[in-house]
């Protein structure tokens, strides 16, 4: 069943990257996690002059929320763009980047059951005095099963449901790790559309990066006087960019006895932020060299590496992303990286039967549903009242306003003190005015009840608990409950959406 798609106007405007030279490393052909059209992709990463278009989310359960699928179909749409502008393979990669060890960001998810109802899922919390385990070797554990029963049991029976649960029981098990389930769930849905999904963790990919890691370590004091100059210029510029820097940590993590932890610069030595383990340069190098895996970048050297493995030509990133992206140019001057061009995701949401015949109900636009004010329900309790009440109501209040003006002066000229309680009266009377047109409405409102709750249920859709609906809800539920052709459906949206806003915002269009 196909749903209606609302585009979400964006900050950035997206603009055509510049076209630059790269190829391919074979080396990598590993960490390409496989899946049916997997082979295909990597025949286009082969080809001679092939490009990439990235982009990336952390692991989520059941692929997290559906801003994870539409950001790999922005990849895939301005790569197309850019095939045809530029008469060579571009090619869209889903970077997985398991790395990443915040649990709690990625330990739940959500999504509408089949009445409309938000449900909510979550793995067993991990303890908050254990090692930060990165994602690729956190396991799901044995609590992903009753996420995977409620998520089938909240679902009314259908061929879409059944596919759904398949796919996800397939890849959420108990045994394997959160990055693992995320990356061959998301390379099974995003290989038919001609998305690779790039396992970042992999040795492979590990081995290859580990040179950049040890250049960015050795330029630890550069970058973070350079990181600090970015800042300044801009805050001076109104940016918030959200990182934090000027502390003389490194741009690199190690992963040992503690987690994953940060690597900072004391002197000539660096030291695991947490566990406090002191390693001199000559032995991190022997990590980089003997166990490379152990080695990983933050949020600020994270696109450098990918821009480093592969030829990309661009990012497609969230806002909260683009602010941060805005900190890192310094980072590619010292690593000597040519830059990627972060552009804008595409934004939105689907508006559900149920949604579509709320607004239909009554006559009003996606706009009143998205407007948190609640105006929309005040709205529709005033027109509950009977024809006319809101004009009485007005016209008491400009008859007890003119009524009390000759009062008050006659007070005022019998004796000038009486002025005020005077006027305080006309104040008590417009008050009590307003009370009871304010009691009317209360009364309206629980006659309205049940088109209250209506437009409540329908607004859950939009905007759950009050966020987005791409930042919550799972992709997983939507497929569940209106088919897989979904995902086609919104692939093709943004695809046509990326065609009018690169072309038409391009430096020749």
């Amino acid at each position: 069943m196909s749903l209606p798609i609302h585009d979400t106007p964006l900050a950035d405007t997206p603009r055509l990257p510049e076209l630059r030279e790269g190829r391919w490393n074979e080396a990598l052909a590993p960490a390409l996690i496989e899946a049916p059209g997997t082979a295909a992709i990597l025949a286009r990463l082969r080809a001679p002059g092939a490009l990439v278009v990235t982009t990336g989310q952390q692991p989520g359960l059941f692929t997290g929320p559906a801003l994870t699928i539409s950001k790999a179909f922005s990849a895939r749409a301005v790569a197309r763009v850019l095939e045809r502008e530029w008469k060579r393979p571009v090619v869209p990669v889903y970077w997985v980047p398991g790395d990443d060890h915040d649990f709690d960001e990625v330990a739940s998810v959500a999504w509408l059951a089949g009445d409309g109802g938000l449900i909510r899922a979550a793995l067993d919390l991990r303890s908050a005095e254990g090692p930060l385990t990165s994602m690729s070797r956190q396991p799901l554990g044995e609590s992903v099963l009753a996420a995977l029963d409620a998520f089938e049991q909240s679902l009314p029976s259908s061929e879409a449901r059944d596919r759904t649960t398949e796919w996800l029981r397939r890849h959420y098990a108990p045994v394997h790790t959160v990055a693992g389930a995320f990356g061959r769930a998301m390379a099974e849905l995003l290989a038919p559309f001609g998305i690779a999904c790039f396992d970042s963790t992999h040795p492979s990919a590990k081995a290859a990066a580990a040179p950049l890691f040890l250049h960015a370590l050795r330029e630890t004091q550069a970058l973070d006087r350079a990181l600090t100059d970015r800042a300044q210029v801009l805050a001076a510029d109104g940016v918030v960019h959200g990182v934090a820097v000027g502390e003389g940590a490194s741009l690199v993590f190690l992963e040992d006895s503690s987690g994953r932890d940060r690597l900072m610069a004391e002197g000539e030595r660096f030291v695991t932020r947490r566990g406090r383990h002191v390693l001199t340069l000559s032995e991190l190098e022997t990590i980089a060299q003997r166990e490379p895996e152990r080695l990983s970048g933050n949020v600020l050297l994270r696109p450098v590496v990918e821009a480093y493995l592969l030829p990309t030509v661009a990012y497609l990133a969230g806002p909260g992303e683009l602010r941060y992206l805005a900190l890192t140019p310094p980072v590619y001057a010292h690593l000597g990286v040519q830059r990627q061009r972060p552009l804008p995701r595409w934004s939105g949401l689907f508006v559900e039967p149920r949604v579509t015949r709320i607004l239909a109900k009554f006559s009003a636009s996606l706009a009143d549903l998205l407007d948190e004010s609640g105006r929309l329900e005040s709205r529709l309790a005033q027109e509950a009242l009977p024809p006319g009440t809101e004009a009485a109501f007005d016209a008491l209040r400009l008859a007890v306003g003119s009524a009390y003006e000759p009062v008050i002066k006659i007070a005022a000229a019998v004796d000038p003190t009486m002025e005020r309680p005077a006027a305080a009266a006309r104040g008590q009377a417009l008050f009590a005015a307003q009370e009871l047109e304010k009691k009317l409405l209360q009364h309206a409102r629980k006659r309205e009840s049940t088109e209250l709750a209506q437009v409540a249920r329908a607004r859950l859709s939009l905007t759950p608990e009050g966020k987005p609906q791409e930042r919550l809800l799972s992709m997983a539920g939507f497929m569940g409950r209106y088919g897989w052709e979904l995902a086609d459906a919104l692939c093709g949206h943004v695809e046509e959406w990326y065609a009018r806003a690169l072309v038409a915002t391009s430096p020749t269009g």
